[in-house]
């Protein structure tokens, strides 16, 4: 199973600044072209001045966020809301000089709330929303007359007033309501192709590696077969007391080792059912950790349960995730790696923690993406012994561990450690009925 959350819940993407200036600028030259043909085009007095003014300390406004930030610049929530209301009280003192809500130009009000609902979290426009409320409704009892005819006064029956403050109001909720749940339906499709392209891309990933783990297998088992020869005659032919006798022999355990790990790829979900077909997590640990115990670095198993201990199905893409994040913590631990297994009734739960350097800042973020690697100069220092220096990996090992192991129903979590202690730490969650759902019976 894999992780498709694109976005935590509640969250949603932050609007650009571009776009607010943008609308900014559209308002004020509406707001000034209306002013114009008022006071010129119809002759209807107004205060110039103070119109005039308020609309200019709008576009000040936009001149100067153009000049502190770039275009690309996107806004936290809580700085959109408030230019957004900014523009709301910019309206309303509009408004409260051209007539109160008897000016037909009220209906503007919806404008940043409905903005505010396709773009920022409920919350934010629940209170742009009142604001505007609260402008409205002062309006409806204290403004400037309405700019008419010279010498006459336009007079609106006070249920008129009434009305259009209602109007404004019910407008308010229901386009609010409306516009977020559109803009809403849109971001969940949006992250549900989002995140089909990404399983997509990873699955046709892991499609190529097993292509290519097959060939590498293929290609690599006659050249081991006759560097397992050469080192079998080594062996029989060097003397027990021999100074390079320990050498042959880890270089026999190693080929050993690299021959079975080929037959591993070459067979992986393919092995039939045997009677020791389910391990439980103890046997698990175990069995992944004794290829890592020849390399110097303690490794300590800690399980504890609140329930009855989980078994599993002996399945080698469960083994092959878990021995490749263990090895991974053993060639950076410095000394010491912990695995630490937990179970309750609802999960399953494994931690590997080494105390090593500690995840790269730079690749935490796209740790488990295909060429994506934790390796980096300086960090195997006892394999350096001789003149050997470690090169640098593809991040692929890691990738087909995190596919592996969320394909059997995990979620994976990696995370520098915090406190006095140092590391990396990666942990491991199954739902428990996932974690032993594959040791079931099928039923036909």
């Amino acid at each position: 199973m894999v992780d498709l959350t694109i976005q935590q819940p509640g969250t949603m993407r932050m609007i650009r600044l571009d776009t607010l200036i943008k609308l900014r600028w559209l308002a004020v030259a509406g707001q000034f072209s209306a002013v114009l043909v008022v006071r010129f085009g119809l002759g209807f007095p107004l205060p110039m001045a103070s119109v005039i003014g308020i609309i200019a300390v709008s576009a000040i406004l936009n001149l100067t966020l153009r000049a502190r930030f770039h275009t690309t610049h996107r806004m936290s929530h809580g700085a959109a809301a408030a230019l957004l209301a900014f523009d709301v009280v910019q309206l309303a003192a509009l408004l409260f000089l051209t007539g109160g809500l008897e000016n037909p130009f009220a209906i503007l009000f919806l404008a940043p709330v409905m903005i505010s609902a396709t773009a920022l979290p409920p919350a934010r426009t629940l209170y742009l929303g009142a604001l505007a409320m609260a402008g409205t409704t002062v309006l409806a009892f204290w403004h400037q007359p309405l700019p008419w005819v010279p010498g006459d006064t336009l007079r609106l029956p006070p249920l008129y007033i009434v009305g259009v403050w209602l109007s404004i109001l019910l407008g308010l909720t229901f386009i609010g309501v409306y516009a977020w749940r559109v803009a809403n339906e849109a971001r969940q499709l949006g992250d549900a192709l989002a995140a089909t392209e990404l399983v997509l891309a990873r699955e046709q990933h892991l499609s190529q590696l097993d292509g290519l783990a097959a060939a590498a297998a293929h290609e690599l088992g006659t050249p081991l077969a006759t560097i397992a020869l050469v080192v079998g005659e080594l062996d029989r032919a060097t003397a027990k007391n021999d100074m390079h006798k320990d050498d042959i022999t880890l270089l026999k355990e190693q080929t050993t080792r690299c021959r079975q790990i080929l037959s591993k790829i070459t067979s992986l979900g393919t092995e039939p059912a045997g009677p020791l077909v389910v391990v439980s997590i103890r046997q698990l640990i175990e069995e992944v950790t004794v290829p890592q115990r020849a390399f110097g670095v303690a490794i300590q198993i800690e399980t504890r349960g609140t329930n009855s201990e989980p078994d599993t199905k002996r399945s080698p893409g469960l083994f092959y995730g878990l021995e490749n994040l263990i090895d991974n913590a053993v060639d950076f631990a410095s000394t010491t790696v912990v695995i630490h297994a937990s179970w309750s009734a609802q999960d399953v739960v494994i931690r590997i923690l080494d105390d090593g350097p500690g995840f790269a800042p730079e690749v935490l973020n796209r740790l488990g993406e295909p060429y994506v690697t934790t390796r980096g100069i300086g960090l195997r220092d006892r394999e350096r012994a001789g003149g050997l220096e470690r090169a640098g990996g593809l991040g692929l090992g890691l990738f087909i561990a995190k596919t592996l192991l969320e394909r059997s129903g995990a979620v994976f979590q990696a995370r520098n450690r915090t406190g006095p202690d140092k590391g990396a730490e990666v942990t491991l969650i199954w739902p428990r009925m996932a974690f032993e759902y594959a040791k079931q019976p099928q039923v036909a």
